[in-house]
């Protein structure tokens, strides 16, 4: 239950499991924050908590400046996103700090988003990006030595050396490999990441997901892959119907999807995905459904190893009893998806 009192902890605690479950309002500033607000943190009698910003402004706070609010939970900031639109326009870019500070960017703001959000520093993401610009261009019959110079590489055994860095053989080798291409998406229940290779979308997990790395390194195993941040002609979908989501305007997803697992496994996701927006499924049903009565926890762990959140939708299967039972991504982001679900049928 979202009590003042667990409300209040995690704020400060500054928990990014409630985020998208309360809004909290300082009532001797005036000012509405979310739960993960950095912000001195107020006294428990000064606070009251809200469900959404709307409620909170009504009552006449004002968003915080220091959390953002009323934007999405970790959005990348606008200069961040214009460059990482001219780098997926050319991939052949080189930013320098000179060319940031020409933009209005600071070379050490940006170091230190990617350190946080990325793992990996801003000239470590360009290069990563190049390679996978150059590694796509080869496994569609593009002449290593052009793909290379058309990545920005100005000669060809520095090419390959960072290349053989990344996938463990020369780009004249690489026919047999493939790329798991990760990006970092906003929602308002937080930041998740999303995964796709050639045939569709194969991750989409928040990422504070325990199991996130465990994933992707089944996933990494299975495929014969390597996982790079880069481009995949899959994204723009995804994050066009995600939005349509959770704007409340789309209730079934069509961006394609690849899903390697077991067949028992595979039956259960496909079945997962035929439970209709707004409704919930007990494991007894989703086993029933199947053929196998017999096979209730077999089903929960299928749908446990599920490695796209929300398109396929385990968040819809609960205890027989009604209780919420577990869900990858937080209880909190569960009820909050089955009550947005409802409210929007």
């Amino acid at each position: 239950m979202l009590t003042n009192e667990v409300m209040y902890k995690a704020l400060v605690d500054k928990d990014v499991s409630y985020e998208g479950s309360f809004i909290a309002a300082v009532k001797t500033t005036g000012i509405f924050c979310r739960p993960t607000c950095t912000a001195r943190k107020p006294k428990p009698e000064n606070v009251e908590f809200f469900k959404t910003t709307q409620e909170a402004i009504l009552k006449g706070y004002r968003p915080c400046k220091v959390c953002s609010p009323l934007g999405k939970f970790g959005e990348t900031p606008e200069e961040i996103r214009s460059i990482l639109s001219e780098l997926e326009a050319d991939p052949s870019l080189k930013f320098k700090d000179w060319d940031l500070l020409q933009r209005g960017v600071e070379p050490s703001m940006i170091r230190r988003w990617f350190l946080k959000n990325h793992g990996i520093t801003f000239q470590a993401y360009q290069r990563m990006f190049r390679i996978n610009s150059a590694f796509q261009k080869i496994q569609q019959g593009e002449a290593v030595t052009s793909a290379a110079f058309d990545a920005g590489y100005e000669s060809l055994s520095g090419f390959t050396d960072s290349f053989k860095s990344v996938f463990g053989v020369s780009p004249s080798n690489s026919k047999d490999k493939q790329v798991i291409n990760i990006k970092r998406l906003e929602t308002p229940l937080g930041t998740m990441f999303a995964g796709a290779v050639e045939k569709g979308i194969c991750l989409l997990e928040f990422s504070n997901r325990k199991r996130l790395e465990t994933e992707l390194k089944d996933l990494s195993k299975r495929l014969n892959a390597n996982v790079i941040q880069g481009a995949n002609k899959h994204f723009d979908q995804l994050e066009r119907e995600l939005e349509e989501y959770f704007d409340g305007k789309r209730k079934t997803f069509t961006v394609p999807l690849f899903m390697p697992g077991t067949d028992f496994q595979q039956t259960v996701w496909e079945k997962l995905q035929t439970i209709p927006y707004g409704d919930t499924r007990s494991y007894k049903q989703q086993a029933a459904a199947i053929d196998k009565p017999e096979a209730v926890r077999a089903v929960g762990n299928a749908n446990g190893m599920n490695r796209i959140s929300i398109i396929v939708p385990c968040h819809r299967v609960i205890g027989e009893d009604g209780s919420l039972t577990g869900y990858g991504g937080g209880l909190l982001r569960k009820q909050w998806l089955l009550d947005f679900e409802r409210k929007n049928q």
